[in-house]
């Protein structure tokens, strides 16, 4: 896993051991930043359920002002911490050792307001839609915030139409998609 484009392009990540993380391959990662490259520049980034914060390094290599980390895995905080200092970008990244509900609690209290979300759970368990239940009534996001929701290529979504929110793009791959998701009007 490496970083693949940006102020630490090429630089080597570590990840944590075992299957309790599955790291976005670089081909999706790739497809995913391309898709969302022009709204990076100056962005405040979410990345929750980060795993070994890729995603979230990925941006701040791109040019994201900032990006916060959560995750409550504390080898995975580590691996983040580890990742950030590799590549130098831990000035710009806040790692929160929190659950998702908590850190999004936390963050409302900071008065932190993210240009784009990144919520990447374990597959098949609901907690997307945990979060974005959470998120349709928080004030960490606005009217042109970007919701990325990375799931299995099962998992629906029509729930939705009872929510703040709807979909606006939708990228599938094999075995997962990326939703693209934003307020409604």
């Amino acid at each position: 896993m490496r970083v693949i484009a940006g102020k630490a392009k090429r630089l080597k990540l570590k990840t944590i051991e075992g299957s309790d993380t599955r790291p976005t391959t670089d081909r999706i990662k790739e497809t995913l930043f391309n898709m969302i490259n022009m709204q990076l520049a100056d962005c405040d980034f979410l990345d929750l359920f980060s795993g070994s914060g890729a995603i979230g390094i990925e941006a701040l290599s791109r040019g994201a002002k900032s990006a916060v980390f959560v995750e409550n895995n504390r080898a995975s905080v580590e691996c983040i911490k580890d990742n950030l200092r590799i590549t130098k970008l831990n000035e710009n990244g806040v790692v929160l050792a929190l659950d998702v509900l908590s850190a999004i609690r936390t963050l409302e209290i900071q008065g932190r307001v993210f240009d784009v979300i990144f919520i990447d759970p374990p597959y098949n368990c609901l907690l997307e839609k945990q979060v974005l239940e959470a998120l349709q009534f928080s004030n960490i996001i606005y009217y042109n915030t970007i919701i990325i929701v990375e799931a299995s290529i099962e998992t629906e979504f029509d729930y939705l139409e009872h929510t703040k929110f709807k979909i606006y793009k939708e990228k599938k791959y094999k075995t997962n998609k990326h939703i693209f998701i934003e307020l409604k009007e």
